[in-house]
């Protein structure tokens, strides 16, 4: 992600010194993927009620083109759908490869992810866990990084956006708004280990 290049240089050459992290950027398209995830069918893909279901859910056009994305030819999805065979492990996978992408736009264009992280404009708490330094030399360690707590209003119509279009730059842009809130040193959290949205 190239992303705000002032500050992500502040960091210097970020892991030159055994510091383990990533972009916040990256951390935030983690965890809305986390987020997307835990709406899931809660039956594995592995089992036949998960496989049912995934197969329900991409009954459509949109879904029968997300399968034939992932490599599923109409003369299998037939068979598999009129029970005259199961699909293998390696079938099963583009199966769900094709649920979770159909899942993610579903959510997008319904606007429930946004109005589920907008909180009806209270927004969310988002947890900052700092970079681990446990391999970095003591005196190179950067000093007073903890895990913060802030409530993020206002970012998740453009937060959204930004994960629909997979744009990292602004992902990147995104997270710079909201590590500018914390205090004089918000630079030490361009890299982070993860955050967490309580969504």
């Amino acid at each position: 992600m190239a992303g705000s290049s002032e500050l992500w240089g502040r960091w210097g050459d970020f892991g030159k010194y055994n510091a383990r992290g990533i972009k916040g950027g990256e951390a935030l398209i983690q965890e809305l993927n986390r987020i997307v995830h835990s709406s899931q069918i809660a039956s594995p893909v592995t089992s036949d009620r998960g496989l049912r279901a995934r197969l329900r859910y991409l009954d459509s056009e949109a879904g029968r083109e997300a399968l034939a994305q992932q490599g599923v030819k109409p003369r299998a999805l037939k068979s598999w759908t009129e029970g005259e065979r199961l699909p293998n492990n390696k079938s099963r996978e583009r199966i769900d490869n094709a649920y979770w992408q159909r899942r993610r736009a579903n959510l997008i264009r319904s606007g429930w992810l946004k109005r589920h992280l907008d909180n009806n404009g209270a927004g969310r708490r988002m947890e900052i866990y700092p970079v681990d330094q446990t391999q970095v030399d003591e005196k190179r360690r950067r000093p007073g990084l903890s895990q913060r707590s802030i409530t993020v209003r206002y970012i998740w119509n453009d937060l959204v956006d930004a994960y629909a279009n997979k744009d990292d730059d602004l992902m990147d842009e995104i997270w710079d708004d909201v590590i500018t809130d914390l205090d004089s040193d918000y630079a030490a959290y361009a890299y982070v280990a993860s955050v967490g949205i309580g969504a």
